[in-house]
């Protein structure tokens, strides 16, 4: 903001576009931009505006379709080769098939979060699993292996 007050006091003073550019280390270009937005709104045209980001390029019909798919399916089930967790990876190759779009994985993961979903890595463990079992490797196996 400093920039920008100094850029049309400087003007107000006399300096040309091309002196208050080497002022304030920006290019001509910009100081006219300074001056015209002074010139139609005043100090409050000199306010910065922050950007709300590129649009969706899913509409929201699709997202909820997207949230509905992740949530309801496995990836097998809608046409990937034994795969049984969503990944990123996964997810963007639903969208590229499905709706066209190509994602970055950290756009799909911005996107999975504003959906309302998380994820995380999966880890593995024996449902059906003998407990005698899993207890003799802890304590005789496993220490027997580590020795060696």
């Amino acid at each position: 903001m400093f920039e920008r007050y100094q850029a049309i006091v400087l003007h107000m003073k006399g300096k040309n576009a091309q002196e208050i550019a080497e002022i304030i280390g920006r290019t001509e270009r910009t100081v006219y931009k300074y001056m015209r937005a002074y010139r139609e709104a005043g100090v409050a045209g000199l306010q910065i505006n922050y950007s709300t980001g590129a649009p969706e390029r899913l509409t929201k019909d699709q997202q909820e379709q997207l949230k509905a798919t992740i949530v309801s399916s496995v990836p097998h089930e809608v046409g990937f080769e034994s795969k049984y967790s969503w990944t990123l990876y996964l997810i963007g190759e639903y969208i590229k098939r499905e709706f066209g779009q190509s994602y970055s994985l950290r756009g799909i993961s911005k996107m999975a979060h504003r959906l309302g979903l998380s994820y995380t890595k999966p880890t593995y463990t024996l449902a059906a699993a003998d407990k005698t079992k899993q207890q003799a490797f802890t304590e005789e196996t496993f220490p027997a292996l580590k020795k060696d």
